[in-house]
């Protein structure tokens, strides 16, 4: 009975492993291809699949979602003959697990080979300045050559990225010196133009401070000579309104010759002949005062009607 006993573990074994190899689950976005005798016989996608045991055979298993390689920098000469090191970053993505498996020995490998053979070619046609600054033109004619040529692979290249592009370390610091001399350039002239903005509003505001003066003394002067002239005529249309005589008109006048007086340079002054003649009026109401009426010689009127008298100077 051992023997038989033996035959039924052996039996039971067997059934097992070719349960386990009968049934194959393959995980969600990933695929596998099977192979019969060697040959492809077709693509398992995800979920529970049926495979005929020690006839059919997994020969890959690949990951259907979205990757990300970077690449190590690689060296690169740009048009100008400067050696520049250029690092990418690849986002793939497998499409067709039978073509990635069969039209392709190593996919990552030839994508890593075509991108550094694209990129040469790209960057060759550049200078440093336009290689610096053409980064998405870069990205986009880099993705177009790597996704026409994978596709046959069953690869789609969504982005190429270039992570970093690192010139020689000589052209660094002429970068960087050109740089801060641009810097400074640019806040000496802003610099500059500020000073020259205060400078110009400073002027603007001292030349309207002039106009608001100078327009405020002929307003105030123009009140001044108004109200001087509206003084006069009351005053003029005051005497007549009280019907003044010669005497009155001479005793007024004999008041202000003090104040016509004032002052060391006055020295001459003319008065009115219409005035002499109530001076001697005066002088003849009032007998007190005729000396002063009949005056000197120098007191008479002269061919424009007016008399010039001198003002007696005090050494």
């Amino acid at each position: 009975m051992e023997p038989v006993i033996i035959v039924l573990i052996i039996l039971v074994v067997l059934v097992f492993i070719a349960l386990i190899k009968t049934i194959q689950v393959i995980p969600q976005a990933s695929a596998a291809i099977v192979e019969r005798f060697g040959r492809y016989t077709r693509t398992l996608n995800a979920g529970l699949n049926i495979v005929v045991p020690f006839i059919d055979t997994i020969r890959n298993r690949i990951d259907l979602r979205e990757q990300v390689v970077p690449f190590p920098p690689q060296p690169v000469i740009t048009q100008d003959n400067l050696v520049v090191n250029i690092d990418t970053v690849i986002y793939y993505q497998v499409t067709d697990a039978r073509a990635a498996t069969y039209e392709v020995a190593s996919y990552i490998q030839a994508i890593e080979q075509l991108t550094v053979t694209t990129l040469r070619n790209i960057i060759g046609g550049m200078d440093l300045e336009r290689t610096l600054t053409s980064r998405e033109e870069i990205n986009a004619a880099l993705r177009g050559v790597l996704d026409e040529a994978t596709g046959k692979w069953g690869i789609r290249v969504n982005r190429v990225e270039l992570k970093a592009i690192e010139p020689p370390t000589s052209i660094q610091d002429s970068m960087e010196k050109q740089m801060r001399a641009d810097r400074d350039k640019r806040a000496a002239i802003l610099q500059a133009e500020g000073v020259r903005q205060s400078e110009i509003l400073r002027a603007e505001g001292e030349k309207q401070s002039q106009i608001l003066r100078a327009e405020g003394e002929a307003k105030a002067a123009a009140l001044r000579a108004e109200g001087e002239a509206q003084a006069v005529r009351t005053v003029f249309e005051a005497i007549h309104a009280g019907d003044p005589d010669q005497k009155l008109l001479s005793y007024q006048y004999l008041q202000m010759l003090p104040k016509i007086a004032e002052g060391d340079a006055n020295k001459l002054w003319i008065v009115p002949s219409e005035i002499g003649d109530a001076l001697k009026g005066l002088s003849g109401a009032m007998g007190n005062f005729g000396g002063m009426g009949g005056g000197s010689g120098n007191s008479g009127p002269n061919n424009n009607g007016t008399d010039r008298r001198e003002k007696p100077s005090i050494d």
